[in-house]
């Protein structure tokens, strides 16, 4: 499965689509996808960028239901994750939701080599719709980094 991660470029287009319902479906819907989030969240609190989430755990479960429904949502599912969105559009709200974090090249790969790891875990689904929802991935989270090594800050616009 090639899962790569590529580099940010401050200030460049990002373009990215959402992932193929199809994934949805076939990681089980609702279900299958809370499994994969709570895996990855699991995860996500053994590393690097563990600071970034609560670290009380009824708090830190409340963001692994909460960035569930975003997922579910994002691949298709039901539309769980709209009133979390105040009436935004849901790629601009979750982009602006991290402007409060000074998120670095360095914690995106930490992120999404965890979700990296948990996605090596599912099982049963295409690597194709495994690999277009890491697309989504990769492509996204890259309008989240918004502190660069030169000292700099850039909030990225859809």
């Amino acid at each position: 499965m090639k899962l790569e991660i590529t580099p940010v470029v401050k200030g460049e287009k990002v373009h990215f689509k959402n992932p193929d319902p199809a994934f949805y479906e076939a990681i089980g819907g609702k279900e299958g996808m809370e499994k994969l989030m709570y895996s990855f969240y699991d995860k996500i609190y053994e590393s690097d960028i563990a600071h970034f989430f609560p670290q009380d755990e009824e708090e830190f479960d409340e963001v692994k239901f909460k960035n569930s429904k975003f997922f579910i949502q994002i691949c298709g599912g039901p539309k769980v994750y709209e009133g979390e969105a105040k009436g935004m559009d849901l790629d601009e709200y979750m982009v602006r939701l991290h402007d409060e974090f000074s998120i670095t090249e360095k914690s995106r790969i930490e992120w999404l080599g965890t979700m990296r790891e948990a996605l090596e875990e599912v099982e049963g689904v295409d690597e194709k719709l495994i690999e277009d929802f890491w697309s989504y991935l990769d492509n996204f989270s890259k309008l989240t980094v918004n502190t660069f090594s030169d000292g700099s800050k850039y909030y990225a616009n859809l």
